[in-house]
């Protein structure tokens, strides 16, 4: 009997102890991985987690499929802003955002509100309620965010046109991992009324994405009256590469693979090419890490109220404070550089049509087992080179171009214009894209 006992009471005390050493890791690594323990998921309408609403067409439909990115307004639609919180208490938008009254006009077959980022605060594109978009060129892979679901609902023929915002990046670094064209529009063109802000006064824009340049001419057109005529024009004026100036920037920390890549696509579409040198390239380097601020405290000032909400992800949250520490540090110098950085980039334009530069500076990273961190999206942030195009107020298009010794066959150019030279970049777009198509 006393065996009995001694037995049990070692069974008692090794189960004690698996309590209060087990079960606090769970929630360690749980808290580590940047989100508490998740509620149920809602069901995925498509297996790629693309979309937060999905609705598919008939089969004989012979419309556009426009994907809208789920932080844009729909009437009778919640904009769930990729949010537990929201899509739970948030009300059906009343009335469409602005940017959706062409394709509404149009006549355009909606095909559903794509999945993003929570928020829109994280760069990697996942999301822990929702589930993460499935990177189309390796799954394993980060998709890019925000507008991680638009990417992938283009790349994967879900959708002919997708849209998406881009306050430091958005659009442009889904677009550079799924293999897609991202076109960030000019600041002010497109109209925000309706998207969920991050920095709506400095920073964010609307644009399309899509799995060509044609498509992405068609998206344009759906945004701005009158674009395929300005479109047809560039093409007009611009019909080969003859001419055409590049000012090549080089980051330190780039890829050499993906260096070269850039450089073939260049040197293959008959570019002159530039380089802009090492004095620019600082220039540049500081307006990244100053828009980075802005949108950071941005993002701050609109989502702080949700610090106490459970049921936003402590990933979320944290990205969120950080830039509210930089709100009373860094962004009043950031304010104050945001119009020297506009000069410097129009002294740049009288001398180069475009600036090139890849994307992204490497691939994008595999995503983490126990699923992103505050430090992992700070890693996937400093892989940008978008975020100083923002800070200018200037278009810049992502388009797919092969790489080679790499896991994955693509990497992205990004080409970046002055104001309101969208045609013209798309047009320098279709250039490159014919250049490597059989590379």
């Amino acid at each position: 009997m006393s065996g009995l006992f001694s037995r049990y009471f070692r069974l008692k005390t090794f189960k004690s102890a698996v309590i209060r050493t087990i079960l606090p890791a769970i929630f360690l690594v749980t808290w580590l991985a940047g989100c508490a323990i998740p509620n149920a998921r809602p069901e995925s309408s498509t297996r790629d987690k693309a979309f937060i609403e999905h609705w598919p067409p008939s089969n004989d439909s012979k419309k556009l499929r426009l994907a809208v990115k789920d932080l844009i307004d729909m009437k009778g639609v919640v904009t769930t802003a990729g949010s537990e919180f929201l899509a739970k208490h948030a009300s059906p938008a009343k009335r469409d955002a602005k940017c959706l009254a062409i394709a509404r006009q149009r006549g355009v077959q909606f095909v559903g509100k794509t999945n993003l980022s929570e928020l829109a605060v994280a760069v990697s594109g996942m999301n822990a309620y929702y589930g993460t978009p499935r990177n189309p060129l390796d799954r394993g892979r980060i998709p890019g965010g925000s507008s991680s679901g638009s990417a992938v609902a283009v790349a994967n023929d879900e959708a002919d046109v997708a849209f998406g915002t881009d306050t430091a990046g958005s659009i442009r670094v889904p677009a550079a991992c799924c293999g897609v064209v991202g076109l960030k529009t000019t600041f002010g063109l497109v109209p925000i009324d309706g998207v969920y802000p991050i920095a709506p006064n400095r920073l964010d824009t609307v644009g399309p994405l899509a799995k060509d340049i044609a498509g992405t001419v068609q998206g344009m057109d759906l945004l701005q009256a009158g674009f395929s005529g300005r479109y047809r024009q560039a093409v007009a004026a611009k019909p080969s590469a003859n001419g055409l100036r590049i000012g090549r920037v080089y980051v330190e920390g780039t890829n050499p693979n993906v260096d070269r890549a850039v450089d073939d696509a260049l040197a293959a579409t008959g570019f002159k090419v530039v380089n802009l040198g090492s004095a620019f390239t600082e220039k540049w380097i500081q307006a990244q890490k100053d828009a980075a601020t802005v949108a950071a405290v941005g993002a701050w000032l609109y989502d702080q109220k949700f610090k106490n909400e459970s049921q936003v992800s402590i990933r979320t949250k944290a990205v969120i404070a950080l830039g509210g520490v930089q709100y009373k540090t860094a962004y009043p110098e950031a304010l104050r550089k945001q119009s020297a950085w506009k000069s410097e980039l129009r002294r740049a334009f009288e001398h180069v049509d475009f600036i090139a530069l890849p994307t992204l500076k490497n691939l994008p990273p595999h995503i983490p087992f126990f699923g992103g961190t505050v430090a992992f999206e700070a890693r996937a942030l400093a892989l940008q080179n978008t975020q100083a195009v923002n800070f200018a107020g200037v278009p810049a298009l992502a388009i797919p171009i092969p790489i080679a010794h790499q896991s994955v066959p693509l990497t992205s150019l990004q080409l970046v214009g002055p104001r309101f030279a969208e045609a013209d970049l798309l047009n320098a777009g279709r250039l490159v894209e014919a250049a490597v198509k059989n590379r």
